[in-house]
């Protein structure tokens, strides 16, 4: 008589189990279904405007970022496939290197999901006032368009935010800094230790004042 009352336990927990794995795969499946709208709709030319890049991802060509006194560039090939490019100038004409498979896909992911990122808050850049360290960062990032010299957008990327997990990022020349998901930076910073590692002969830098990379102009 007293297994009915126990097994009837184990079942009550067991349903409330299946129940919780069933609404977590719910609300899983209607983020990615908005995701995969979301993006879809940025695709077509939707409102990018408070995107970390400001166009597709397929409209980059290229990326610098300035890290720890070295600046280090990525690009595309011909093929669209991404590969390390160390601190040369622009690839031209037939120029090529080795593409690393594992390393492509690193480094796509990381650019993807940058791609893919939304800042969070929005707050009145006063240099007078408060730096939010971005006017002598530790780390810069520049977009480039395939093809293109000059960068589509420059980012200097301060202190970390006072809730931890976000970090405070400049866009070069605008009045206001917002901060974005710390998360994101790592990526970045990881590619870069990775591709180094990769082929350290081709970790060669471009020297920074002091190991950052101060804004120009500032002060």
């Amino acid at each position: 008589m007293s297994a009915r009352p126990g097994r009837a336990k184990l079942i009550a927990v067991w349903a409330l189990l299946l129940a919780l794995i069933a609404v977590i795969a719910g609300v899983q499946m209607k983020e990615r279904s908005f995701d995969r709208a979301e993006q879809a709709d940025l695709r077509k030319g939707g409102d990018r405007s408070r995107m970390v890049v400001p166009v597709t991802f397929d409209e980059i060509g290229s990326v610098e970022i300035a890290h720890a006194g070295g600046l280090h560039r990525f690009e595309r090939d011909p093929s669209g496939t991404w590969f390390y490019h160390g601190a040369h100038a622009p690839a031209t004409g037939t120029h090529g290197h080795q593409t690393d498979p594992v390393m492509a896909e690193r480094i796509a992911k990381a650019f993807s999901a940058l791609a893919r990122a939304k800042f969070e808050r929005e707050l009145p850049f006063d240099p007078k006032q408060s730096d939010y360290g971005v006017l002598n960062p530790a780390t810069l990032v520049l977009l480039y368009r395939p093809g293109e010299s000059q960068p589509l957008v420059q980012y200097a990327v301060g202190d970390m935010a006072p809730d931890g997990v976000s970090r405070y990022v400049l866009r070069m020349g605008a009045a206001t800094v917002n901060t974005l998901p710390d998360y994101q930076i790592k990526n970045l910073i990881g590619v870069v230790q990775a591709a180094t590692e990769v082929d350290p002969a081709l970790a060669g830098v471009r020297a920074l004042t002091g190991g950052a990379a101060p804004i120009p102009g500032s002060r």
